[in-house]
C-alpha cells in the first residue's frame, strides 16, 4: 500500500511511526486474501469490507515500526488503523 511506503505524503505523524512500509508483495497478498475472504462469504466479488476484514492480518507483520513508535508502544494494528483513516476506501 502506497501510504505505508510514502507515509510523509499522507501525514507527518504517520511518517514518524513507520520505518519500512509494506512491500508490493503485501499488496498482492491483500488482494488474494480479500478474494478468499469474499469467497468464504459466498461471493465471487470483493468489497471494501472484505479488504478491511483482512488488512490487519496481512499487513501486521510487514510494517517495520520506527523507534518512536516502539518507544510510545504503538502497535502495528494502530498504525494500520491510522493508514485506513487517511486512505479513502470506496463506500
Amino acid at each position: 500500500m502506497f501510504a505505508t511506503r510514502y507515509p510523509e505524503k499522507y501525514d507527518e505523524k504517520l511518517a514518524s511511526l513507520i520505518d519500512i512500509g509494506v512491500s508490493p508483495r503485501a499488496s498482492l497478498g491483500l488482494d488474494q486474501c480479500s478474494r478468499v475472504y469474499a469467497w468464504m462469504q459466498g461471493r465471487d466479488y470483493t468489497t471494501p469490507e472484505d479488504v478491511r476484514a483482512v488488512v490487519h492480518d496481512v499487513f501486521r507483520h510487514r510494517i517495520t515500526q520506527s523507534y518512536e513508535a516502539q518507544s510510545e508502544r504503538i502497535s502495528n494494528d494502530e498504525i494500520i488503523d491510522k493508514v485506513l483513516q487517511l486512505v479513502a476506501l470506496p463506500a
